[in-house]
């Protein structure tokens, strides 16, 4: 996106150009991948031929000028449908964008249309039973999930039909994506970013955020879309970081906590070994490095499960009562679920991610991040349930979301980038955590190591 920028602005490339190449590939590529649900070719197109106009007359450009993006399809979108991958509002039409939107059409992003997810993201996986499983595109042979809810989103960005996306993130949908994909994305604080205009799972753990080639990619986009919103009353007044600014490439005496017990004691041996190395690089340039342990971090999957589930429920509690039978039966039963969850049982829960949040800030107060596993798994086959790791047989969607839920519950900016490669060929994650609203120092950690690696560099061959 950044290098798309700058080839627009100094007229090496028009934005018709680039937007009729991703459509090109669109049209090449996503019978198979089906990361889209909806492509808006002719505005994407008219948009590309004025955003050209302007460029040509000298007009002011926005720093996202002619570039392309996608909208997960819970974003709402006057005059385009929106479906939160259901076919329960698979013909509901908007009337107005959802603030992120027009931040970044404002910025002069080009929408390509609205991405495939799991339904109303509701789900670690990101399969979808209305509008077709999303393939991850560094298997060619073997149908394997994307990562959920923001299936769609990873596909598009990691097969090059899309050079950016907007996911959401409730318990990991936007790093669970960007792992399983070799994507960048980020978690933005809670209250960051405005979510009105966007389909809710659970109001008090909803994020919003880019997926993008690389952390440079992340900061152009989510500049634009950070930031008050009188729309949205859990949005900060705080200012926002210039993001870009931040991208110094130093680390020289960056403090960083591993999460070693639960975390990386908990991951697969290659996802181990990544992390590990990831944490080296850094401290070749200057970082200091020590173990952290969260003690409170084994309550999150109760504590998730006690505010999630209802807060869900009650978005979806009419329509559980007359329109059950058009859910995909995985998110209908996990939705009903919420409805048993207790008054007493809700405000423990409540209380649990306190604890954990200052837990979290304490270790923060004399380190500048914490590292992760991102996921403790690579990409599983679509169907497939179970997991080994080490000598345990664990359930796949509880794995996914294992280390990137407990801070959905804090709130604190966590970024994920790639970091390395099983042997099978499939790509893992780093999760780069940070203080609340310091999110251009996960920034500028995450863009410190993609200039010292590759990883984020590399395509899948299935896309190519």
């Amino acid at each position: 996106m950044t290098e798309l920028a700058r080839m627009i602005a100094s007229k090496k490339v028009s934005p018709v150009e680039v937007v009729r190449a991703h459509l090109d590939r669109i049209a090449a590529l996503d019978g198979k991948l089906k990361s889209y649900i909806t492509v808006l070719a002719d505005a994407a197109l008219a948009a590309a031929r004025a955003a050209e106009a302007a460029v040509t007359s000298g007009g002011t450009l926005g720093p996202l000028h002619g570039v392309p993006v996608g909208l997960k399809d819970l974003y709402c979108t006057k005059g385009v449908r929106t479906t939160g991958g259901s076919k329960i509002l698979a013909d509901w039409v908007p009337e107005e964008d959802a603030t992120v939107v027009a931040r970044l059409v404002g910025a002069g992003a080009i929408v390509l249309g609205k991405l495939n997810m799991h339904e109303f993201a509701y789900g670690s996986e990101g399969l979808n039973p209305h509008y077709g499983t999303p393939w991850n595109p560094w298997d060619a042979k073997t149908h394997r999930v994307c990562g959920g809810s923001s299936s769609g989103s990873g596909a598009s960005v990691a097969a090059g039909i899309c050079p950016g996306a907007l996911g959401s993130d409730t318990g990991g949908s936007i790093r669970i994506p960007s792992s399983l994909c070799g994507l960048s994305g980020i978690k933005p604080t809670y209250g960051r970013v405005s979510r009105a205009g966007v389909l809710p799972l659970a109001w008090s753990m909803d994020h919003v955020g880019p997926m993008c080639r690389s952390a440079a990619d992340c900061a152009l986009m989510l500049a634009p879309m950070a930031g008050y919103d009188p729309r949205d009353p859990t949005t900060s007044v705080l200012p926002v970081a210039d993001y870009a600014a931040a991208l110094t490439g130093q680390l020289k005496g960056l403090r960083v906590g591993i999460l070693r017990s639960f975390f990386l004691e908990g991951a697969a041996p290659a996802q181990r070994a990544a992390v590990d190395a990831a944490a080296k690089a850094l401290a070749g340039q200057g970082a200091s490095i020590e173990d952290v342990d969260l003690k409170t971090v084994n309550l999150a999957p109760a504590a998730s499960h006690a505010v999630l589930a209802p807060e869900a429920y009650a978005y979806h509690e009419e329509w559980l009562k007359t329109r059950a039978s058009e859910y995909g039966a995985d998110v209908r039963e996990r939705l009903r679920v919420g409805a048993f969850v207790t008054g007493a049982e809700y405000v423990k829960g409540q209380r649990l991610r306190t604890l954990l949040k200052n837990e979290v800030d304490a270790a923060l107060a004399k380190l500048d991040v914490l590292l992760a596993p991102t996921t403790p798994i690579e990409a599983t086959a679509v169907g497939q349930n179970e997991v080994r790791i080490g000598d345990q047989s664990l359930p796949v969607r509880a794995s996914l979301i294992r280390f990137t839920r407990p801070f959905n519950l804090t709130g604190h900016p966590a970024a994920s980038v790639p970091c390395g490669f099983t042997a099978e060929g499939l790509p893992t994650g780093v999760q780069i955590v940070g203080r609340p609203f310091d999110e251009a120092t996960v920034l500028r950690v995450a863009d410190a190591y993609q200039r010292l690696t590759d990883w984020h560099t590399r395509r899948p061959l299935a896309a190519a």
